[in-house]
């Protein structure tokens, strides 16, 4: 069996001793690079030492491909100690040779307390470019495919090389996932954040954020899916519209939560009418009582519960904001959640709208406890936003903000998934491939956290069911832009 894959990891202490004796082993491996900021003490004769300050950036990726002397490599992209499946790193090479893949990944466990725990991930897709997306430690790439990646750079990137490498990757090899259980992961470095050999950058970090928007940036721009900061102009009509913003509100089963929404909107301060469209999805907890006595509280509460049984929170919007009492604006607020006290919120957003001159408007949010004390991370502003690039940034990051607002005929027109997850993001996307979207940085949103919220306590597989449907989301409008800019071309 010939030599035919190089490993590359990050050295942290003798606990991986292990696995570099089970590398050196396997027929297959030809050389051990050990990931180091320091000289070591070499525990195998395959093994050679790579001088690198981490296992993520361009410079990294660059010596990995330099050091690529065999038809593929394995990365060990994380601080995580790997202990292989029966002839798994055979099953990794034979699927790799068998489809000509650039790159293969697979399901893995995790270890905890002795304890083996399914780790599954999910499939790879031409819209999967969040730079956070899950393939697990292990990466065995094809080495053609790696040096293609090396000398694509044009940067240097201190956090995305890894994430540029396989983005690059993608333009010209398929990323293939092996729905098996090929291994197992450990972490080996349980110091402190702060204390670790390599001690990654919170990934929430300014500078981090830069340099994955340009890497997604420049990939977009490779791949005619990038757009010009051009954008259709927003006409606001003046008539038939009975209030200029309405708050829409889809519920269900929220006695305990929603007295305190529909208070919030009634306590807002502004010199244009407004009302509140409260979508009772049916509730049985007592919530439709509490709407019912809130209404005769409040003759601008609406309060609908629809004739069909097969609505999501999409599908909830959708009844909303086409009844005949919506108006020139619709703002989001979700039945466990508030508008900041100062009663301000739907004056800004709304001030938004013909300032920018947006066809959506998002907002910024501040975390609470389900008793509305602010808790870490506090604001959440997303200021990575910017008026000339968001929405090709957009398609890298998992959420845009909240609240979200629009001017309803474009609504309308566009139409809401009639989904309980990730709808609002789809509208994002959809909304920006043609208007801009506008930005309030002020905190006009408090989202509680607590244990009925819907991405409370979610296990792997309901994440891996959410993160597939919001790549399918930017798949369809990665297509989309492509299509479009092509025609622009001709």
């Amino acid at each position: 069996m010939d030599a035919k894959i190089n490993v590359f990891l990050p050295y942290v202490d003798e606990n991986q001793d292990e696995l570099i004796k089970e590398l050196e082993r396997n027929n297959l491996i030809k050389k051990i690079f050990l990931v180091s900021k320091e000289d070591i003490l070499l525990p195998s004769s395959k093994c050679e030492v790579l001088k690198l300050n981490d296992m993520v950036s361009s410079a990294s990726v660059k010596r990995f491909a330099e050091k690529s002397d065999a038809e593929y490599s394995i990365i060990i992209s994380k601080e995580v100690n790997v202990s292989f499946g029966y002839f798994s790193i055979e099953r990794f090479e034979y699927i790799a040779s068998s489809t000509k893949a650039g790159m293969v990944y697979s399901h893995y466990f995790d270890k905890l307390n002795d304890k083996q725990i399914n780790h599954p991930v999910i499939e790879y897709q031409a819209g999967s470019l969040r730079d956070d997306f899950n393939f697990g430690p292990l990466l065995f790439v094809r080495s053609e495919a790696l040096k293609e990646a090396a000398s694509n750079f044009t940067e240097e990137y201190k956090h995305a090389g890894i994430y540029s490498m396989r983005l690059t990757i993608s333009k010209n090899w398929d990323l293939v996932h092996i729905p098996e259980y090929l291994y197992t992961q450990t972490e080996v470095d349980t110091r402190k954040s702060g204390k670790k050999i390599f001690d990654y950058v919170d990934p929430a970090n300014r500078g981090v954020q830069i340099e994955m928007e340009k890497a997604v940036t420049k990939y977009l721009k490779e791949v005619g899916a990038w757009l010009k900061p051009e954008f259709k102009k927003v006409r606001f009509e003046d008539a038939d519209y009975p209030v200029e913003a309405s708050v829409i509100i889809p519920v269900r089963n929220r006695e305990r939560t929603i007295e305190d929404a529909v208070r919030s909107v009634m306590a807002q301060k502004t010199d244009f009418d407004y009302n509140l469209i409260v979508v009772d999805n049916h509730s049985n907890d007592g919530t439709t009582e509490i709407l019912q006595k809130l209404s005769e509280e409040f003759s601008s509460l609406i309060h609908v519960i629809p004739e069909r049984t097969d609505l999501g929170i999409g599908g909830c919007w959708n009844l909303g904001v086409h009844r005949e009492e919506c108006g020139k604006f619709a703002v989001q607020l979700d039945s466990d959640d508030v508008y900041t006290p100062d009663g301000k919120t739907l004056e800004k957003i709304v001030n938004a709208f013909y300032k920018e001159n947006a066809a959506m408007v998002v907002g910024s949010y501040t975390i609470t406890d389900a008793d509305l004390n602010v808790i870490p991370p506090g604001l959440i502003d997303h200021k990575e936003w910017t008026p000339e690039n968001g929405r090709n940034n957009a398609l890298r990051i998992n959420g845009l903000g909240a609240p979200r607002a629009f001017y309803t005929p474009i609504l309308r027109e566009v139409k809401i998934p009639n989904v309980n997850y990730g709808e609002d993001y789809g509208l994002g996307l959809s909304i920006s491939r043609n208007y801009q979207i506008g930005r309030v940085y002020d905190s006009v949103y408090l989202v509680r956290r607590w244990e009925d919220n819907s991405d409370a306590s979610l296990s792997i597989e309901q994440m891996n069911a959410h993160n597939v449907y919001k790549d399918r989301l930017r798949t369809f409008e990665f297509k989309a832009r492509i299509e479009m800019n092509s025609k622009d071309a001709h």
